[in-house]
């Protein structure tokens, strides 16, 4: 009985709030896919900054399109607790994408990065998004009809480490970000516009910088 109210509450979460998405999401990693699939076009065609801003139009376009999913997941309250972890670990891929999509487009709008640099991290930041919709894949099982053969114990052994190694992944994203804002920074204080660069990105002690 637990395992059937279980399915059910994580089936309505993660399905139901799908049906309003300008493309068809049958399940959370289809929007970090997409995302990865559009940010590949940064790596490949952005050889001036007119073409990257182009592109990267696409991928806000898809990001946005993604964000209000994630919005309405979570809004989302009336959960077991072990369908609680489950919304959480797919939050985290749509707080990967945040960190990419508002940090990349401040960079684009650095002049202390070259467009042959920001090619460069756009490359870093899909691998990195490449391996968060990976991670989500592995939660199929658990929502799908195969999760039905599954003991309550195997099922939570699967939630708990794909949580797990989303927060480090979620980290290693956000530490990504900081490490290239570090670069900017470096070269702003050779030119002394340290203070440019703080009001681009922030504070050292705010989200992700």
């Amino acid at each position: 009985m637990k395992t059937k109210f279980f399915l059910l509450a994580v089936l309505l979460t993660v399905c139901s709030l799908s049906s309003k998405a300008q493309f068809v999401v049958t399940d959370p990693a289809n929007i970090a896919t997409s995302i990865v699939n559009t940010a590949n076009q940064i790596v490949q065609t952005s050889s001036t900054a007119a073409n990257m801003i182009k592109n990267f139009q696409e991928v806000k376009k898809v990001y946005d399109q993604g964000k209000e999913y994630y919005d309405k997941l979570k809004a989302v309250h009336n959960l077991l607790q072990d369908a609680k972890k489950v919304r959480n670990t797919i939050l985290m891929v749509g707080e990967i994408s945040d960190i990419y999509v508002n940090n990349f487009q401040k960079m684009m709008a650095d002049p202390n990065f070259r467009i042959e640099e920001l090619t460069a991290i756009a490359f870093g930041y899909t691998k990195l998004l490449q391996q968060s919709a990976d991670m989500i894949l592995e939660l199929k099982d658990v929502v799908n009809v195969n999760g039905l053969s599954m003991t309550d114990a195997e099922r939570m052994d699967i939630i708990n480490y794909v949580h797990d190694r989303l927060v480090q992944h979620r980290n290693l994203v956000s530490y990504y970000t900081r490490k290239n804002i570090s670069i900017s920074y470096l070269r702003a204080q050779k030119k002394g516009d340290t203070d440019r660069v703080m009001s681009l990105y922030g504070t050292a002690d705010e989200r992700y910088w």
